[in-house]
């Protein structure tokens, strides 16, 4: 037999040993035209040319520095928004090799997000962390490390409290305000202004549930109304009504307080504003929150529902667009109050469901949330001067979601992958190290689900999970950071999450930082 024909066969034989025994590799077989993307892909120069345009705006940046004072400091937190989420909701708006608005910023970094008693931490201990620049304990607010969760004792000591950058800004005669589509009272928008061992002592209900006193432990809902800092913030945009009123009373929507004190904390935001002679406004819709900038108000409390507000893509499925501000609506109505001031102002805004919808396994949602948020940080580009504003756009912790497989370029990334696992069945493009999609991957008597005639538009699906677990846990991986504005060059690099209010402090020259 001739060498060439020996050869051949060789190929062929390891050809077909690597099919058998490594099926992954099929999807190294070449793409068809349908999977190409972008033409111009093919060719070397579109690369070349790409990189030289990325480097003229590096050297650029070297050149131009913005070496100001940041006037006005905004912080964006996607909460649960991990380096998978921002790679799958560009695949999600059309195409991976897009850009997010805030991923377009000059510098980029990685923050550390472990808490002092856990290497995966929750929204309540990075709050402290990214907003005070302490870390503390897993469920603790605005205390440091001393403080253990549930402690009812420690957690009224002031000396163990920590000081929020919402602090040194009101310290400086700047205003302040949050956003959030959580309640206000909620884990990150918390951090802003309160001091607890329990996140979850929203209403003082559930510090007693917990045997405490609710009356020597102030619960975050009082802690807004009446504590220094909560009480000087000049917006509060988001939901949670029901931790403001009596359990005998209902909100505009017919729903029942949480509260068992008898108290209604939304009049006496009121009443306490006006005996402060300052002029202020409750608003519990999208209307009256519009109306607002024909009012002549420098305290805004808006609270658009009685728990969490709705997905952003509910607004519109459930036809409460009208009346529930979306995320990107509350921030312009904020930026529009907090730009009155001659000193300037510390904005926080949290897309806080993206983290939501990833307990749930409900990718889809996840993707509209982000999206969401990426319009938010549009919304506030729009409306400020990069000369004197500082954004950074951040996450308190990552999520076990993963983009799995050799999906093609066209693939739907909420979607199935081409090509079928080892058991002969399909599997998705996102999965879950762990989560309530459990129940949706196997079956307790046959094994793994088939999924071929599942339905993926729908927002409420949940995705694959390979461990049981009635909520997925946030991961351990560290976070990105993307900054925009007045030393916005402080923000490269791979750090802890506590340097964050530091950087952003030393840029406007506040607090411990304005030297």
């Amino acid at each position: 037999m001739h060498l060439f024909m020996l050869l051949t066969l060789a190929a062929l034989a390891v050809g077909s040993r690597i099919d058998e025994t490594h099926p992954h590799l099929n999807h190294l077989k070449s793409n068809k035209p349908d999977t190409i993307r972008n033409p111009n892909e093919l060719d070397s120069e579109y690369w070349y040319d790409n990189a030289q345009a990325y480097l003229q705006q590096k050297l650029q940046q070297q050149t131009n520095l913005n070496l100001n004072k940041a006037k006005n400091v905004i912080l964006f937190l996607g909460d649960g928004m991990s380096v998978h989420t921002l790679t799958a909701v560009r695949s999600y708006m059309g195409d991976a090799s897009k850009q997010l608005v805030f991923e377009k910023f000059p510098y980029v970094g990685l923050s550390k997000t472990f808490c002092v008693d856990k290497q995966v931490p929750d929204s309540a201990s990075t709050a402290t962390a990214y907003l005070s620049g302490v870390k503390g304990n897993y469920g603790t607010i605005g205390v440091n490390g001393q403080v253990p969760r549930f402690d009812c004792d420690l957690g009224q000591d002031k000396s163990l409290h920590t000081e929020s950058i919402a602090k040194w800004a009101q310290d400086a005669g700047k205003k302040t305000g949050l956003v959030t589509t959580a309640r206000v009272t909620h884990a990150s928008p918390a951090g802003v202004y309160a001091h607890t061992a329990n996140r979850e002592w929203e209403h003082d209900g559930k510090i007693r549930d917990n045997g405490c006193d609710s009356v020597a432990n102030v619960d975050i809902a009082r802690q807004l109304v009446e504590w220094d800092v909560g009480s000087q913030l000049n917006v509060i945009m988001g939901g949670g009504r029901r931790n403001f009123l009596n359990e005998s009373v209902v909100d505009e929507t017919g729903i029942p307080g949480n509260r068992t004190d008898g108290r209604n904390l939304i009049e006496e935001w009121l009443k306490r504003k006006e005996v402060e002679n300052k002029k202020a406004a409750y608003v519990w819709n999208k209307k009256d929150m519009e109306n607002l900038i024909s009012q002549d108000v420098d305290y805004v409390l808006g609270l658009f529902a009685p728990s969490h507000c709705p997905y952003h893509g509910d607004l519109e499925r459930l036809g409460l667009q009208d009346d529930i501000p979306s995320l990107s609506e509350m921030t312009e109505a904020a930026i529009r109050q907090l730009e009155k001031s001659d000193k300037g102002y510390f904005l926080f805004v949290e897309g806080a469901k993206i983290d939501m919808a990833h307990h749930d396994t409900r990718a889809r949602r996840s993707m509209e949330e982000t999206e969401e948020f990426n319009r938010a940080v549009e919304v506030a580009l729009n409306m400020t001067n990069g000369d004197e504003t500082l954004i950074v756009v951040t996450s308190d912790h990552s999520h076990t979601m993963t983009i799995n497989g050799y999906p093609s370029r066209n693939a739907d990334i909420l979607g199935l992958n081409e090509d079928k696992a080892a058991d002969g069945l399909p599997y998705t493009i996102i999965a879950y190290a762990n989560g309530p999609g459990y129940e949706k991957t196997f079956s307790a008597k046959k094994g793994r689900k088939d999924l071929s005639d599942k339905d993926f538009t729908d927002p409420k699906r949940k995705y694959m999970a390979a461990v049981p677990l009635e909520s997925e846990t946030h991961g351990a991986d560290d976070v990105a950071i993307f900054a925009q504005g007045p030393l916005a060059h402080y923000f490269s690099g791979n750090y802890l999450q506590t340097h964050l209010p530091m950087l952003m402090a030393r840029a406007a020259k506040i607090g411990p930082f304005a030297w």
